[in-house]
């Protein structure tokens, strides 16, 4: 009789490595062309190599379709609008990592700096820093086709510097998709307007009754929804503070709870917030410190609501222009605008604390980070 041959149990299959899409800023003298790609491992939080994934000019802001191989920026056009408006763009994505330009239109705005898709994924909405103006896009068979509202705002805050003219930074639609949060840094003011997924506008005149003041000179950025839909933390750039805010889901309106420094106590220094995003599990929130070149780090009472401080970490760059939670809860990814590189934090679900910065890489002039799908 033969022996009989025993394979040995495989070992078991490790998570694939996740497609990360960048966005960058190209021209005055960097070396970005486009829109980059890498991967990143959710076992060991090791990211891989840095490619051109596809050449477009200012595609600074990056949000992927939730279901389809689609990837969508703001930028410039390769010809320009004879009106100065920004573009937002759509890419196919590619199972290479490289993307395919499938089209682009004008967001009837100047200096476009944000993007966000609604909930049926018809509707994309940008904010225009440049002439602070908010646009919302309607897309067709998924492309960007037009516009269809663009609103101007108008006005001035306190901070003659950085406040002399509206500054639309952030759009949001929000869980419930009925309305659109549109943080303005100009103007210290998150706008709330009613929205109509069914024809991709919103009403320019609901604004005035949901509105949110925030305290003058702080200049909101960004805004994040917890989970459980309860709260929205607003993240103010120009004093580098997080508000707190009760959100009222129905309404659209949200109401201060806290502010608390996103600084460790006593420091002084010139340094600006960027980033704010709630941890899957609604239990912690983390905002970025540009200058301090740090994460802060929040406890959040599921409860109420506030925050509490959990400190500071060295982001491992300098500037940290944006950051991303990785799918899983365990890991966080920076990108270093002034440094050109990439740094991954490793994350405690427990504790809610960061470690130390690991993994940087290079990445030309990073300002976005943008999970994919496993299958993209």
């Amino acid at each position: 009789m033969k022996p009989i041959l025993l394979l040995a149990l495989a070992s078991p299959v490790l998570a694939a490595p996740l497609p990360v899409y960048l966005g960058t800023q190209t021209g005055k003298g960097g070396k970005s062309e486009g829109i980059y790609s890498t991967t990143f491992d959710p076992e060991n939080g090791k990211l891989g190599e840095v490619k051109l994934a596809a050449k477009y000019e200012q595609p600074g802001f990056l949000i992927l379709h939730p279901t389809k191989p689609l990837l969508y920026c703001v930028g410039s056009p390769a010809t320009p609008y004879a009106d100065g408006t920004s573009s937002v763009a759509a890419f196919k994505i590619i199972p290479d990592g490289t993307l395919e330009f499938l089209k682009d239109c004008s967001v009837g705005g100047k200096g476009a700096c944000h993007l966000a898709l609604d909930a049926t994924g018809h509707t994309l909405a940008a904010a225009n820093y440049g002439n602070g103006s908010i646009s919302t896009i309607r897309l067709v068979n998924d492309l960007p086709d037009s516009t269809a509202t663009v609103l101007t705002l108008t006005g001035s805050g306190p901070n003659p510097a950085r406040q002399q003219a509206p500054h639309a930074h952030g759009v949001y639609f929000n869980p419930d998709n009925n309305r659109l949060l549109v943080p303005d840094l100009g103007l210290d003011k998150v706008w709330s307007y009613a929205f109509d997924a069914s024809k991709s506008t919103f009403d320019q005149e609901s604004a005035s009754a949901g509105s949110f003041t925030a305290e003058p000179g702080s200049g909101p950025r960004h805004v994040a929804f917890s989970p459980d839909n309860k709260n929205a933390y607003v993240v103010n750039e120009l004093d580098n503070t997080v508000t707190a805010c009760a959100f009222d889901a129905k309404a659209g309106t949200l109401k201060t709870l806290q502010r608390i420094s996103t600084l460790p106590e006593g420091w002084s220094g010139q340094t600006t917030t960027a980033e704010i995003e709630v941890h899957p599990s609604g239990r912690f929130v983390y905002a970025s410190n540009r200058g301090h070149d740090s994460i802060a780090m929040f406890a959040r009472d599921l409860k109420s609501g506030k925050l509490t401080s959990l400190g500071q970490v060295p982001c491992g760059g300098k500037i940290p222009r944006h950051f991303a939670i990785a799918p899983g809860g365990k890991w966080l990814v920076c990108a270093h605008q002034d440094s050109n590189t990439l740094g991954v934090l490793p994350l405690d679900p427990q504790t809610g604390k960061l470690g130390e910065a690991g993994s940087v890489i290079t990445a030309p002039n990073v300002i976005c980070i943008a999970f994919g799908k496993k299958n993209d």
